[in-house]
């Protein structure tokens, strides 16, 4: 290279080397969902419109719920205070833009964790709090036994669910032909299929029962034998955030741990001061830093326990009344039970 090229090469850098030491990039740390919702001093989450036993507002207006108490639960993680819970509700059309959106923080509503949900739509599933399964219902008065007598009947069915699929792909692989009524509000596709606008309504058996429990004679329907699908719910999250993920994740599992150890709402404490298992105290604070992987307080689990009670305490509390049995639900120390919270260690 001729002197004169190098000089101006050496120039220019020089030139560039002083733009970026005098006008550095600043790099944009995000702010992190749990310092925001600390800021904030609520969680907000979003539920169901309202389904018994779920999620639905009681006669003074109060959230209540197996999903409700996970959001509670989630609070207690973090904030200490498991009343410090804002409740969105959202259709089942609606629930995935709330959240990709920042509507919302979490969604704790009857969703089944798929492939494309888990991936395509940037959601994180954090672990599955209800293994459920599609089913039918359908009046008494029919005298039908199983779902393969609907060929010809009209179905109910809310759009933008995995019901909605699951429904199409199970008439095609039967050879059954059905007319369906697509609604949305929960609400409104029960008042279809109660007023006689279809033959049968289809959702989770979940959702089956808390609809069928809370009509004037739950006797006059009858929920099919016929489980078609497999339906893992479980709370989401957004992309993103690992630490806000494992929260919520781990909360669950510490819901499921305490029942396993036989920590309770009522007797957390005692067990804080004097339970001498090992894992116990992990998980209570008392030892190790489990809390601060999580930047979280030592004494979290005691705080959501206090605040929910185990799992066990959750399910019978909302969903045994409503006819619905833990079934695969159950820990895995019960004969076909699959719930289990790995290691606190």
């Amino acid at each position: 290279m001729p002197l004169r090229h190098l000089s101006k090469a050496v120039g220019a850098a020089v030139l560039l080397g002083g733009l970026a030491l005098s006008a550095p990039v600043q790099a944009q740390t995000p702010t992190s969902m749990l310092d925001t919702i600390r800021s904030r001093g609520n969680l907000i989450c979003g539920v169901n419109t309202g389904l018994a036993g779920f999620a639905q507002p009681d006669s003074q207006g109060v959230w209540r719920g197996f999903d409700v108490d996970y959001c509670r639960a989630i609070a207690a993680a973090i904030l200490g205070d498991g009343t410090k819970v804002r409740y969105v509700p959202l259709t089942a059309q609606s629930r995935f833009t709330a959240l990709q959106s920042g509507e919302v923080d979490v969604l704790v509503r009857n969703t089944t964790w798929t492939l494309s949900r888990d991936t395509s739509l940037g959601f994180d599933f954090a672990g599955i709090t209800f293994y459920d399964g599609q089913g039918f219902m359908v009046k008494a008065s029919l005298g039908l036994t199983s779902a393969r007598e609907l060929n010809g009947a009209t179905i109910c069915v809310q759009p933008g669910t995995t019901t909605e699929q699951n429904l199409t792909d199970w008439a095609r692989s039967n050879r059954i032909e059905f007319r369906p009524v697509v609604i949305e509000r929960i609400e409104e596709v029960v008042g279809a299929y109660t007023s006689n606008r279809c033959d049968a309504y289809t959702t989770d058996v979940s959702g089956l029962a808390a609809t069928r429990a809370v009509q004037p004679r739950p006797a006059d329907h009858v929920i099919l034998p016929d489980v078609i699908s497999k339906e893992p719910l479980g709370p989401l999250v957004r992309h993103g955030d690992q630490r806000f993920a494992d929260i919520v994740r781990w909360t669950h599992f510490a819901l499921l741990g305490a029942e396993e150890f036989g920590l309770t709402a009522a007797n957390v404490d005692q067990a804080a001061a004097s339970d001498p298992r090992p894992e116990v105290q992990r998980m209570l604070g008392k030892n190790g830093e489990l809390g601060q992987m999580l930047g979280l307080q030592p004494n979290w689990v005691v705080s959501v326990l206090k605040t929910t009670g185990n799992y066990g305490e959750v399910f019978a509390r909302n969903l045994t009344p409503i006819g619905i049995q833990r079934g695969p639900n159950a820990l895995w120390t019960t004969p076909g039970g699959l719930q289990y919270s790995p290691p606190f260690r």
